[in-house]
């Protein structure tokens, strides 16, 4: 099901060969990932640099170890098969875009990435049916699971006790993951997709009744929608992303609010009055996304600003010129 709503293939659905060949371009990214932090910590956190280089090494004896394993068991070249190909894997943000990462940021995804790789080399590991892979895949698994707990503890080379005591990174990674981020996506969804269509009709009728009707229309079944798809688009199991069922309510719920938010305004039965409301509801919607991006998903505001507020005041631009024509 899931492999034919995202076009890609589920892990289930891969061949032995396929799950090495998966693990190999794995280990590469993320051994490439821990370089560039080793390198963007060297100057001020030399400790914490340290240590993701050790971790880049590691990373690197894995794949060195797996390419062995994969030439000893399959012919042919090794298929590039990447995370973003498998249903089921979390798609992170690029890191190399992500300049102004802070070393607490570092730890955080360090440690998410080593979850995700202990959860896939433990499911590879049921998955094969040869005793020497099976042996590799779990000894992988176990080694991924020390360097989470090592990415847990390096917030003891640069983090204050007061900070150290205040965090709880696991509870507040796993809580962004099932519950903020989808629901971001669906929040942003309802409140910017749905902007040109309520906005369009309102000014085409100036008739309340009417735009309330297709602004429930739009903001339940972009709800449904946007629901189905991220409970669809990931089991959580290799991720650990968590619930799909949580998420699929976080982001079905968020993105319903978000269009309603400026569709119950015609609940009024004056046209300018529900306008007003609308557009002041409307600039607090995009505000308020804005300032989570920059909470929760350690976006920079002014970046966050520009990217949302001005795209939905286009959105919504686009939809008043097109009703009042």
């Amino acid at each position: 099901m899931i492999g034919l709503l995202t076009g890609r293939k589920h892990f289930k659905q891969l061949s032995e060969r396929e799950i090495l060949a998966l693990a190999i371009s794995a280990e590469e990214d993320d051994g490439r990932i821990y370089a560039d932090f080793a390198a963007r910590l060297a100057k001020d956190f030399p400790a914490t640099a340290s240590i993701f280089t050790e971790m880049a090494k590691e990373e690197n004896e894995h794949r060195r170890r797996l390419i062995d394993r994969f030439q000893h068991r399959f012919d042919g070249p090794i298929p590039l098969i990447r995370r973003e190909h498998v249903a089921g894997f979390y798609t992170r943000r690029p890191m190399w875009l992500l300049e102004d990462m802070s070393p607490e940021d570092m730890r955080g995804t360090a440690a998410q990435m080593e979850k995700v790789a202990g959860n896939f080399y433990e499911a590879a590991a049921k998955r094969s049916s040869d005793p020497e892979t099976r042996k590799l895949l779990g000894d992988l698994a176990a080694a991924e699971r020390g360097h989470e707990r090592r990415a847990d503890k390096m917030a003891d080379t640069h983090v204050s006790a007061d900070a150290a005591e205040a965090e709880d990174a696991t509870a507040h990674r796993q809580f962004v993951l099932t519950w903020v981020q989808p629901g971001l996506a669906g929040l942003m969804d309802g409140s910017v997709s749905t902007l040109a269509p309520i906005f369009a009709v309102a000014f085409a009728t100036q008739d309340t009744w009417t735009t309330l009707q297709v602004g429930l229309a739009a903001s339940i079944g972009a709800g449904i929608s946007m629901g189905f798809t991220e409970a669809a688009s990931d089991d959580g199991q290799i991720s650990g992303r968590g619930s799909p069922l949580k998420r699929g309510i976080s982001a079905g719920v968020m993105t319903t609010l978000g269009g309603l938010g400026h569709a119950l305004p015609y609940l009024i039965p004056d046209f300018w009055t529900a306008t007003i409301i609308a557009l002041v509801v409307v600039f607090v919607e995009l505000w308020a996304i804005a300032w989570i991006q920059n909470k929760y998903m350690s976006t920079p505001f002014g970046r966050a600003v520009f990217q949302v507020v001005l795209g939905g005041a286009l959105v919504l631009a686009a939809g008043i010129l097109i009703g009042g024509t």
